[in-house]
């Protein structure tokens, strides 16, 4: 068996590090798997979200589409969680959805993750 020292830098106490068996390199989060093929593509949409009573509504445009969802910029600074109603502009169809990230805010609006409830196949009408 071949013995690992390692120097302790100064105010480190304890033994000699040692190397860890069957240790395996972490997998970024890049690497996850999705659920279905994402497509870089802008498509004008409209999201609408109940708010104080009423009903407030922005045009938008996606960045990526999936048959689950998209990201896009949204001028308007939604709550994670918010549930929203989304169309796309140029087939009309609505569906139910749910802001499920908030990235940076561009001169044009936020990045916005949206996820369909129960999405329709073919919303986007393009192959995915």
């Amino acid at each position: 068996m071949t013995h690992f020292r390692a120097k302790r830098g100064p105010g480190i106490s304890g033994k000699a590090i040692q190397p860890v068996a069957n240790a395996r390199p972490a997998t970024p989060a890049s690497h996850e798997k999705r659920r279905g093929r994402r497509l870089n593509s802008r498509v004008p949409i409209s999201v609408e979200w109940s708010a104080g009573g009423e009903m407030l509504r922005k045009e938008a445009q996606t960045r990526v589409i999936g048959p689950y969802g998209c990201m896009a910029i949204i001028p308007m600074n939604l709550e994670v969680k918010q549930s929203i109603q989304l169309t796309n502009m140029v087939s009309r169809q609505s569906n139910a959805a749910v802001v499920v990230w908030r990235g940076q805010e561009h001169p044009e609006g936020w990045e916005m993750g949206i996820e369909l409830l129960n999405p329709q196949m073919g919303f986007w009408e393009i192959e995915l």
